[in-house]
């Protein structure tokens, strides 16, 4: 067997806010869009990375997802988080932080999606 990577789905209740954390915030670019559909996704990609944002009330009641993203200069990434959304901020871990297993993290979240960002 063989795997490439892995492209989470994300649900939220009005995917506006998807796009405002994931476009806004971190800067992913929309690949493809159906925004205006009876069923409106996306898909969104970064750096070889791609998310599949869809609007499904049900299922983002049911889903609360925690994400890692690796990164090789965590120090930039929360600069930029900090300076432009300030609010995305999680309240445990709101700061770089050295972890006991050696990756320095620190983490966002909105009303549905939790990332823990990492440099090993």
């Amino acid at each position: 067997m063989n795997f490439t990577r892995i492209i989470p789905s994300v649900f939220y209740i009005d995917i506006r806010d998807g796009l405002k954390f994931f476009v806004d915030c971190l800067q992913f670019e929309i690949e493809h869009q159906e925004l205006k559909s009876s069923n409106p996704y996306c898909v969104l990609g970064k750096d070889g990375i791609r998310i599949m944002l869809f609007q499904d009330e049900q299922l983002a009641k049911e889903h609360f997802p925690e994400l890692r993203i690796e990164t090789k200069n965590i120090d930039e990434v929360f600069a930029s988080v900090s300076a432009s959304h300030p609010q995305f901020l999680h309240p445990n871990l709101n700061k770089v932080t050295l972890r006991p297993w050696g990756a320095k993290e620190f983490a966002i979240a909105d009303n549905q999606v939790g990332i823990r960002f990492m440099q090993w």
